[in-house]
């Protein structure tokens, strides 16, 4: 992750409001942790220059790195939107994997086409504690696919998360992180200092800071 890319990732996520604070009203993250500070990725499909920001750093990234795949798999929901318009760029196949198989139709988890035998690239908008995640690396797993790398646009850096995907043999990559994030909202004045601490606070014990502000 160079800075640059670090840099213009934060940048079009604070460009759009995709960062906030509400310690009133912490949000609730799917493993059931709450948090002061929100990354709402969700919004950049309705921001074409920010979004265009985003899908051209995953395919510098990509290039860098120069990974091994055949495919470009998105998490839904929040991942689909940017592994298609990445896929759609570089024209590469596209899938995507449900959080759970419908239950009518031909009741699939996996969408879009074969991967038995594929090496697939996942896809993530957003990576907290890496649960969701690796849900859609099992299930790409189970139908035959070959999965080593996932790419997020970032990531909260919990320690959790890193060893869950050590221990399921996944990379992870990202445009920028969250200590980024936090040092570019703060260089516009969007947090003031006491908020500032407020997340870092929340930060140094993600699992306990609900506990001790009650």
């Amino acid at each position: 992750m160079t800075a640059n890319t670090k840099q213009s990732t934060a940048k079009a996520l604070l460009d759009i409001g995709a960062v906030g604070f509400s310690p009133n009203s912490p949000v609730t993250f799917k493993s059931g942790m709450v948090s002061p500070v929100y990354v709402d990725n969700r919004q950049l499909i309705y921001h074409p220059t920010a979004w265009h920001t985003i899908i051209e750093g995953f395919r510098a990234k990509l290039e860098t790195l120069a990974l091994d795949y055949e495919l470009i798999a998105g998490v839904a929901v929040g991942g689909v939107p940017h592994s298609s318009a990445l896929a759609y760029m570089m024209n590469i196949p596209s899938i995507f994997i449900r959080k759970e198989a419908k239950r009518h139709g031909r009741i699939r988890r996996i969408e879009g086409g074969a991967v038995s035998q594929k090496k697939a690239l996942l896809l993530e908008d957003l990576v907290t504690t890496g649960g969701s995640s690796l849900s859609a690396v099992r299930a790409l797993r189970e139908a035959g696919a070959i999965v080593s790398d996932l790419a997020a646009i970032v990531s909260y850096g919990f320690s959790e998360a890193d060893r869950a995907f050590a221990q399921a043999g996944v990379r992870l990559h990202t445009l920028t992180d969250f200590e980024t994030l936090l040092e570019a909202a703060l260089g516009r004045r969007l947090f003031t200092d006491a908020e500032a601490a407020v997340i870092q606070d929340w930060f140094a014990d993600p699992h306990g800071w609900r506990e001790k502000r009650l």
